[in-house]
């Protein structure tokens, strides 16, 4: 099992390599110019859309609030806690400057996926929409067979990474937060799942656009208190986020050390891992949005990357890095995040905001990565295998949460990776659609 597992990792490794960093950064940036800075320009406006409350018209199932709380919780996450501290201990402090880089890139690419999820969604015979790289990949690009692979690939990769990986990271935080058993945590969240998603994207979204806002704020304002604690030494902690990112920054204490390319690929690498722009999967949630045109919508969809990677990714990495521990303790992962906090706030609080974020976050992209998955095995087999994929979903969560995942994680990962080609291939194949679309919205829309 070790020399399978040893193999996985190799070519997990390669997938997630600079060839594809640079093909989803690449495609990032040329979205950005070909849209004119469209996520600068306006993100005051997709910030006012996406969080304002106003009457809906047009098709979809559920709000564009809905919509985004959905993709929200699927890419919020155990990246924006382990992910982050991990990018800083193997890459020092210019790792976060890159993935604050990556999320600003990435949210022209969220925009683009959004934009042809609802453009070329369609109707199921259950009369609920679907959408996403699938079928703007065998719809728009003419390309059946590449969108077949996307399918697979995301149904492959929503049983591990948005499934068993994320039910085991909540039992292992509560048995060491709480003590509770393993399996007894796999019943609970198995059947919290299944009573959420029996009612499809309608009760994901209700319940996703409670515990989202909830679970985003109180992590937020635990960051924001260690660096209220931290404030005289942050301007010094911003300086060396930014001069680390140009230069290599040398062996201290317990940090090995990092070259500018080091710290170059892990920021980009696991901002893209956490925001997950490029990969497909959110695009999928926001063709089930309520919107009269997929501008407003990919405009909505946007403020996801920018939430996840240029808030709740740097919030994390600010503290890290103001607490001086990444280059000291020798931890990596959440046991660094939780150190930062526990060093910095009194009665060992961080174990309680590192535990509740872990435990929130997993849950919450169980729900999410269940709507994904849903929707490929339809693509794949069509509405019969709806109730089956939700009954095989909620035994997973029991399983992933009792047993080691080496394995799953390897094989899921890779699937993950494998989801970016053809999604990159469509979106680059497509741009001239994206442009299009949104030229027209702006024509129409000229007082913006």
């Amino acid at each position: 099992m070790n020399t399978i597992i040893n193999f996985l990792n190799q070519i997990s490794g390669f997938i997630w390599g600079i060839p594809l960093i640079i093909l989803l950064g690449g495609t990032g940036i040329f979205l950005t110019i070909k849209l004119k800075g469209i996520q600068f320009r306006f993100l005051g406006y997709s910030l006012k859309l996406a969080f304002v409350k106003r009457h809906e018209s047009g098709e979809g199932d559920i709000t564009h609030f809905q919509a985004l709380m959905t993709a929200l919780s699927a890419t919020v996450g155990v990246g924006n806690i382990a992910g982050v501290a991990t990018a800083i201990a193997a890459g020092g402090p210019g790792a976060l400057f890159w993935m604050w880089i990556i999320g600003w890139i990435g949210m022209a690419t969220k925009y683009g996926e959004a934009i042809l999820a609802v453009k070329y969604r369609e109707k199921d015979k259950n009369g609920m929409m679907c959408g996403g790289p699938m079928y703007y990949i065998t719809k728009g690009l003419n390309a059946p067979k590449l969108g077949f692979l996307f399918a697979l690939f995301t149904a492959i990769a929503a049983f591990g990474i948005g499934n068993m990986v994320q039910a085991n990271t909540v039992a292992i935080a509560v048995n060491s937060s709480f003590g509770v058993s393993t399996w007894i945590t796999g019943i609970v969240i198995s059947i919290a799942t299944g009573l959420v998603i029996i009612g499809g994207i309608k009760s994901i979204g209700r319940i996703t656009s409670i515990i989202v806002p909830f679970m985003i704020v109180v992590y937020v304002l635990g960051c924001a208190a260690v660096l209220i604690v931290n404030f005289s030494v942050l301007p010094a902690a911003i300086v060396l986020i930014v001069k680390s990112a140009f230069t290599p920054h040398a062996a201290t204490g317990g940090f090995a050390g990092a070259t500018v390319m080091i710290a170059l690929r892990y920021g980009f690498a696991r901002g893209i891992f956490s925001n997950e722009s490029g990969l497909g999967s959110s695009p999928i949630a926001a063709a089930a949005a309520i919107t009269p045109n997929p501008v407003n919508q990919a405009l909505v969809s946007m403020t996801q990357t920018f939430i996840d990677t240029v808030i709740v990714c740097a919030l994390t990495g600010l503290a890290i890095v103001s607490t001086g521990l990444w280059q000291t303790s020798g931890l990596t992962g959440a046991a660094l995040s939780t150190q930062t906090f526990n060093q910095t706030l009194p009665n060992n609080i961080g174990h309680f905001i590192v535990g509740f974020g872990l435990i929130f976050f997993a849950y919450s992209t169980v729900l999410g990565w269940e709507y994904y998955g849903e929707k490929a095995i339809e693509y794949i087999f069509g509405t019969k295998a709806i109730i089956p994929y939700r009954v095989l979903w909620v035994l997973a969560v029991f399983f992933g949460a009792i047993v080691k995942l080496e394995f799953v994680w390897s094989f899921a990962d890779i699937a993950n990776g494998l989801m970016a080609i053809p999604n990159l291939i469509a979106l680059i194949g497509l741009s001239g659609v994206i442009a299009n679309e949104t030229r027209k919205y702006l024509t129409q829309n000229a007082n913006l």
